[in-house]
C-alpha cells in the first residue's frame, strides 16, 4: 500500500488531497495544526481509520517536525506533499501595505518548512517506491507571469519556495526523488475565494494525475494541475 504525508490536511486542497488518496487505497498520514478543530478532517478519519492517520503538526515550529519524524520511524513516504501555506497580503494589497511582520511567518511557512520537511523526511522517500516530493506552489510565484504586481509577500515566498525545488530536484536525483513545484489553479477554498475557475475536487484530480506522471527526468519543474508548463 503506497503512503502520501500531506500537510495542511483540515481544509480546502489538503482535506481533499486526504480524501482521494484514501479513496484510492493509499495509507494517509494527514497533517494539520489542530486536527481536532476539523469537523471535515475527523469526519474523513472515521470513515477510514484504516488507512487515514491524523497528526498534529505546526508547520512553523520546526521542532514539530523533528517530533512526527520519530512517531513514522522508518516508515517509507511514497508521496511527500507540502500543501500547507499562507496568504497574508490584504485583497489587493500594493506598495504602501507591506507588512514586513508578516512577510517573515510566510517565508517562515510558504517557503523555510517546505524545505525543512523535505531535508526531515527525505530518507523516508528514497526508501519507498514512488519517491516523490511535491511542493505546492503558484503561479502568482512565477516572475515571468507577474503582469499585476502587488501580493509582494505571497509571491515572494512562493518564489522562493520555487528555488527550493528546483535545487531540492537537483540535490536529491542520486537518491533517485523526483521534486515537483506544482501550482492547484486558482481553486474555490478558503484561500483562493468563491470565484475561482475550479473547484478543490477538480484541482485535487488533476494533481494527481500529474503526481502520478511524474518521473526523474521531469524533476524540478513547474507545472500547473492540467500537466502545463508554467514559466519561471
Amino acid at each position: 500500500m503506497p503512503t502520501l504525508l500531506v500537510t495542511g490536511a483540515n481544509r480546502g486542497l489538503g482535506l481533499e488531497f486526504t480524501r482521494q488518496y484514501a479513496e484510492a487505497g493509499w495509507q494517509v498520514h494527514a497533517c494539520s495544526r489542530n486536527p481536532e478543530d476539523s469537523t471535515a478532517l475527523k469526519a474523513l478519519h472515521i470513515a477510514h481509520l484504516d488507512r487515514i492517520t491524523l497528526h498534529k503538526l505546526d508547520v512553523a515550529d520546526f521542532k514539530q517536525i523533528d517530533a512526527l519524524a520519530e512517531t513514522l520511524g522508518d516508515t517509507p513516504i511514497d508521496v511527500l506533499l507540502n500543501n500547507a501555506g499562507v496568504y497574508p497580503d490584504h485583497a489587493g494589497s500594493r506598495l504602501s501595505e507591506a507588512d514586513y511582520e508578516a512577510w517573515l511567518m510566510a517565508f517562515r511557512i510558504n517557503s523555510m518548512s517546505p524545505l525543512k520537511i523535505a531535508q526531515t523526511f527525505a530518507p523516508l522517500v528514497a526508501k519507498s517506491t514512488e519517491k516523490k516530493i511535491i511542493n505546492i506552489t503558484s503561479k502568482m510565484g512565477s516572475i515571468a507571469d507577474n503582469g499585476s504586481g502587488g501580493s509582494y509577500i505571497y509571491r515572494s515566498s512562493k518564489t522562493a519556495l520555487n528555488s527550493v525545488t528546483k535545487s531540492l530536484a537537483i540535490d536529491l536525483a542520486p537518491q533517485g526523488i523526483s521534486v515537483l513545484a506544482l501550482h492547484p489553479g486558482w481553486v474555490q477554498t478558503d484561500m483562493g475565494g468563491p470565484n475561482g475557475l475550479i473547484n478543490a475536487e477538480q484541482s485535487v484530480s488533476g494533481m494527481r494525475q500529474v503526481i502520478a506522471k511524474l518521473s526523474v527526468k521531469q524533476s524540478g519543474q513547474f507545472s500547473a494541475y492540467d500537466g502545463q508548463s508554467i514559466p519561471w
